[in-house]
């Protein structure tokens, strides 16, 4: 048996090692409660919209998923306003995203319209598109989790899956406002879903807002635009939604065809 004077300041040593950091980390395990406790919120609004939709009650079914939105733009800023980011906070805002801006759409979709191509004997289709839309935003939510450290902060790579459930719940809420049954759109419906699920993994730049600085000043004249958007926004909620998403989706299809055609411009002069 060895003696205590070999292997006595051996363990000393070793437990000198031990970062006191790493020891304090360890007796806080637990999550950060307001981020996360948003997040829920946001969660559940996306899980009450796919309940609302299944009742039939779609104009609420399109609200709760624009809330969603709200919500999921707010945790992450309230997670570095305190200093509560965590890698859990980033994985929950990843499944929250998938319920709320993945399946709540295809699923509100489906129930409002797409069911009704059984009617013109592609009963299939309508499946398959909300299908697509599903797999497109998950695999657009893996794809950003995965470059999420080497991305430009200025552009998201594909439309974001909160954008393209704007277009989708928007185009839901415009009609039921106007007393468009589902059923009578189920061509556009069929396109947009479609649509809007391939942008979502493409390769298409579109502009993130990230670069802008909310706690600069900013002059009278940029305050009184900023009150007159919302002033112009609650004159017709559903179609200003609606038209700020389209036009939104749009714009990286436009920018990202200038830019291909000032390439082949610069070509041509260098040739």
């Amino acid at each position: 048996m060895p003696s205590p004077d070999w292997y006595m300041p051996d363990m000393l040593q070793r437990h000198d090692d031990i970062d006191p950091a790493d020891a304090l980390n360890k007796r806080r395990r637990g999550i950060y409660l307001l981020p996360n406790m948003i997040t829920t919120a946001g969660l559940f609004a996306g899980f009450y919209s796919i309940v609302a939709a299944m009742n039939g009650r779609f104009e609420p079914a399109a609200i709760a998923i624009f809330i969603a939105m709200i919500l999921d733009g707010t945790d992450g800023r309230v997670a570095r306003l305190t200093n509560t980011q965590s890698e859990f906070g980033v994985q929950y805002d990843s499944l929250s995203d998938m319920v709320c801006f993945g399946l709540a759409p295809a699923l509100v979709m489906y129930v409002w319209s797409l069911h009704a191509m059984v009617s013109v004997g592609w009963a299939k289709l309508g499946w398959l598109a909300a299908f697509i839309y599903t797999a497109s935003a998950a695999l657009r939510l893996a794809r950003f989790n995965a470059q999420i450290a080497t991305a430009d902060k200025q552009y998201f790579r594909g439309l974001p899956s909160p954008s393209a459930a704007g277009v989708l719940a928007g185009l839901v809420w415009v009609a039921t406002d106007l007393g468009i049954p589902g059923e009578n759109l189920v061509y556009l419906v069929f396109v947009l879903t479609v649509s809007t699920g391939m942008l979502m993994v493409s390769n298409i730049r579109y502009f993130s807002f990230k670069e802008i600085n909310f706690k600069n000043r900013v002059s009278v004249v940029a305050m009184l635009a900023v009150v007159l958007v919302y002033a112009f926004a609650s004159i017709d909620p559903p179609k200003v939604l609606f038209t700020g998403f389209v036009i939104y989706a749009i714009s990286g299809v436009i920018y990202t065809l200038v830019g291909i055609r000032n390439r082949r411009r610069a070509r041509k002069r260098g040739d």
